[in-house]
């Protein structure tokens, strides 16, 4: 995995993982809980997310192949899904498809369960971050690149511990046009990443087009 994948990679990962914006959300489903239980809450989101993660990246591919379908069936339908969720944070709404919807969310589980679900699924390793995780996983041919890879996830996943771990503190200073900046901007970005993995499919599937 080269420099300009890694950080292709790191740039997707992080936009839709991204610890700013899902801090509402955490602090939301945490809201009756001790700063000490908020923490411990915040560890058990980030082991999962890594157990997941990592079972999605190693396996994600080989799954596919039983159903007949190729990374660029992937590379287009999980550019798409990933391209509506940079579109909902350029807009400032929540994607369906990552934060549930109204129904669902009414289904959640009390605070001291919310740790794997909503947290770490579907909120954090949902539709987007699968389809990342997989798309890049598949450029890895080499130990070197697969030590990349785990690292880039493991820098993503710990800047999600850290924010969440210090959650009560940074809400106190994070103002809201903050978030909102961040968001819009991770977006734009996402919807370009986005925009490549439909391409590089499309070009793939359909080669008349490249």
């Amino acid at each position: 995995m080269d420099t300009t994948l890694a950080v292709g990679f790191f740039g997707a990962l992080f936009a839709i993982m991204n610890p700013v914006t899902n801090l509402p959300v955490f602090l939301s489903v945490t809201q009756n809980l001790s700063a000490s239980d908020q923490r411990i809450v915040a560890i058990k989101t980030s082991l999962y997310c890594l157990i997941l993660g990592g079972a999605f990246a190693a396996v994600g591919s080989q799954a596919l192949g039983l159903f007949g379908i190729t990374v660029d069936h992937l590379r287009v339908a999980g550019g798409l899904v990933v391209l509506m969720i940079g579109f909902n944070m350029l807009n400032g709404n929540e994607s369906t498809s990552h934060h549930g919807t109204e129904d669902e969310k009414e289904e959640y589980h009390t605070a001291e369960t919310v740790a794997f679900y909503p947290l770490a699924f579907p909120i954090l390793v949902g539709p987007g971050t699968i389809t990342t995780l997989i798309l890049y996983a598949h450029h890895v041919e080499k130990p070197a690149e697969a030590i990349v890879f785990a690292g880039v996830f493991l820098v993503v996943v710990a800047l999600l511990l850290v924010t969440f771990w210090n959650a009560a503190w940074l809400a106190e200073r994070l103002s809201g046009n903050a978030r909102v900046i961040m968001s819009r901007f991770m977006g734009m970005i996402l919807s370009a990443i986005a925009i490549s993995m439909i391409a590089d499919g499309l070009k793939a599937l359909l080669p008349g087009l490249a």
